[in-house]
This record gives C-alpha cells, sequence and structure tokens, in this order.
C-alpha cells in the first residue's frame, strides 16, 4: 500500500503556517506543520515527505541550518526542500542552493506559483512511491521465480538420477545378450539398441548441465593440469568407433594447461559429433588442437557442411537444431558455449560453401577456481 503524500511546513510565525497551510493543502495530500528547526527534524524522522517549505528566518535554528542537517542524514538527504524567505539576498540565495535548496520563494508568495511548485513535487513523489511499490513487487516476484527455478533444478537431478538406473540396467542387458547371439540381423538389431540407449544417456547429461548453467547457479568447476591434445586425441578414437567420416586430427605446440578436463572432453564430443553428422556425406572432418600461443590454447573443429544463415546467429541458443538434425535435445552447442564461458573462454562459428564450417573454441591456458568451485572441490 502507498503511503500517503506529506508536505512540511517550518516557519516560527504562526501566521504565516496558517497562510502557507491554505494554500498548500490539496486533496490527498497532508500538511504537517512544525514552529521550529528542532520540531521539523522530530517531525522527519517519524514520516516521508514529499517537499518542505522552510522559513529562512527562525530563532534557534535557521532554516539553512536546518537545510545542511537534513542533507547530513540518509533518511532526508533526498527531501526538496524550498526555501521561503521575505526579502531577495543573492548572497543568501547562493547560500540556500549550497544547503541542498531546490528552490527559493520570496515573500509575499504568489499562490498559482506555489501551487505549480507543490503540485510538481506531489507528482514527482507519487511516481517514486508507485515506482518502489513495483521493485517490491518485482522483488517478490524474483524470489517466486527462483524457488521455481530451484525446484526445476531438483526435478532434472531427480529424473536424471531415476532414468540412469534403468537405462544402465539395460545397457547391461545388450552387452550379455550380443555375447550369445551370432545372427547377424539381430547383432545389428542389439547395436541399434546400444546406439539408443547411448543418445539417452547424452540427453540425460545434456538436461543436467542445462538445469546447472541456467538455474543451478552455473557450471561449478574442478580445474585440474591436463593436456587438450591428448584428450581431444582420446575423444577423437572413441569417435572413429562409431562413425564412417575419416577423422583428421592435428596438435601443434605445447597444450598443456589447467582446465575441468571432464567438460572439456563434453566440448570436444559435442563439437566433433555435430561435425562429423552435419557434414556433407562421409566427408572429412578435421579437428586441430593449437597451442602455440603462451595464453591460451584453441580448438577448432571444421567440416565440409554449411549451416543456414538463418540458423547461424541463433546455433548457441538451447533446443535450436538444424533440419537435418535427428537425435538429441539440441543443448549440445548451448552446453559448449557454457563451459567454454565457465573457463573463461569463448567459442565462434564460421560457415561458407567455400571453406565449410568451423567451430572454434578459445580457451585461456589456465582456469583459476572460482568461489563455486573451490567450495565444490572441499
Amino acid at each position: 500500500m502507498i503511503a500517503p503524500i506529506r508536505v512540511l511546513l517550518v516557519d516560527d510565525i504562526e501566521e504565516n503556517l496558517i497562510a502557507l497551510e491554505a494554500l498548500v493543502r490539496q486533496h490527498g495530500v497532508e500538511v504537517s506543520i512544525a514552529h521550529s528547526g528542532q520540531e521539523a527534524l522530530e517531525l522527519l524522522l517519524v514520516h516521508d515527505y514529499a517537499l518542505a517549505l522552510l522559513d529562512v528566518n527562525m530563532p534557534e535554528m535557521d532554516g539553512f541550518q536546518l537545510a545542511e542537517l537534513m542533507r547530513g542524514t540518509a533518511r532526508t538527504r533526498t527531501v526538496p526542500i524550498i526555501f521561503v524567505t521575505a526579502a531577495y539576498d543573492a548572497a543568501r540565495v547562493f547560500r540556500g542552493y549550497d544547503a541542498g535548496a531546490v528552490d527559493f520563494l520570496v515573500k509575499p508568495i504568489d499562490p498559482r506559483i506555489l501551487r505549480h511548485k507543490v503540485d510538481t513535487f506531489v507528482k514527482l513523489h507519487e511516481h517514486k512511491a508507485q515506482l518502489a511499490d513495483q521493485l517490491d513487487q518485482l522483488g517478490m516476484f524474483s524470489e517466486r521465480l527462483a524457488e521455481s527455478l530451484r525446484l526445476h533444478e531438483t526435478f532434472v537431478a531427480a529424473l536424471n538420477h531415476d532414468l540412469r538406473s534403468p537405462l544402465s540396467a539395460i545397457t547391461v542387458g545388450l552387452g550379455l545378450l550380443a555375447e550369445d547371439i551370432v545372427d547377424k540381423e539381430q547383432l545389428e538389431v542389439l547395436r541399434r539398441l546400444e546406439g539408443a540407449t547411448d543418445r539417452m544417456a547424452g540427453m540425460l547429461d545434456q538436461l543436467y548441465e542445462l538445469a546447472r548453467a541456467r538455474v543451478g547457479g552455473g557450471l561449478v568447476l574442478d580445474p585440474k593440469p591436463g593436456d587438450l591434445g591428448s584428450l581431444v586425441q582420446d575423444v577423437v578414437r572413441e569417435a572413429e568407433l562409431r562413425r564412417e567420416n575419416t577423422l583428421v586430427l592435428d596438435v601443434a605446440g605445447d597444450a598443456k594447461g589447467t582446465w575441468d578436463l571432464s567438460r572439456l572432453s563434453r566440448i570436444a564430443s559435442n563439437l566433433i559429433s555435430n561435425a562429423m553428422q552435419h557434414g556433407a556425406g562421409a566427408s572429412r572432418v578435421h579437428v586441430q588442437v593449437d597451442g602455440r600461443e603462451p595464453g591460451q590454447v584453441k580448438l577448432a573443429v571444421t567440416n565440409a557442411g554449411v549451416i543456414p544463415p538463418d540458423l547461424l546467429p541463433r546455433i548457441f541458443e538451447p533446443f535450436k537444431r538444424g533440419e537435418s538434425t535427428t537425435n538429441g535435445l539440441g543443448l549440445g552447442l548451448y552446453i559448449v558455449r557454457e563451459i567454454a564461458a565457465a573457463h573463461g573462454g569463448e567459442v565462434t562459428v564460421t560457415s561458407t560453401p567455400a571453406a565449410g564450417t568451423q567451430f572454434l573454441v578459445r580457451l585461456p591456458r589456465h582456469t583459476p577456481p572460482t568461489p563455486r568451485a573451490a567450495a565444490a572441490h572441499h
């Protein structure tokens, strides 16, 4: 609920206060009256004011001194101050502005000017109060959204755990069946089933990474010394067993650094798998690891395919897939980008009919552990 709008009048002469109150009072505005600076300070400690009209000449504490005290207190620092004086004096006006005044009014006061100024500051105060109320509502909405996201992450984690157990049982069962089956057609069916379980496991991994990246406070890294060249070589060997594409790996320079090696393996696996799947037929996929620069190591994966121009600007968004994609959730490249960013690196893509498509990952050679990673490591 928005608090009432209040205007403070401060003058040591009762007749002046009565006249000011008659001019200032309007619908929806409460007027507070103080006969001294000390009385005004007491009211300012209790209420919020849209405007304060201060008489300059008051005994014990004049208007300038009161204004300086108001500006020195956090609660009253932003209250607009208009000084009311019986005579114009340039030096006093400058002193008033130095004390934080927004305006000066010289007696006798023009009622129209006074009402216009009061209306202006009342409207500003209304807008400020409405904005504060909207910010409070936004804060409550953000809290509810954060709680919803935490529940989402919990659901994804539970789903991941509950589905992996039966999936593992299926995988083990398929392996046992393959030992006793010699019929080629039946073995082909088993291989397809094994491929399906591998894809399902990959999708579960992607869902979990998505939850961590978007609603789980970000990816938690566990940096360790390693060699990106050796890591990518292992990924390439595994990929060669599953695909018919020709994979060519080049490693140049010193590719050692400190990274979360399991997550970098995910980067290499996703990029190489995509390149093999979306290349032109059984075309060659070129994988390059470049460690010749002292501050970074680069991983480039290139094939002869072309990404449609309308998809290229959105290629790293989650759930974006090309027309030829038949497997997966469209999360692989999003996860690649998030892992690279978590390491302080980046991933870019270029795609032209002449040069094909290349994904280039740049990684700092050493990744300092984040506070979340350090806490998780301990």
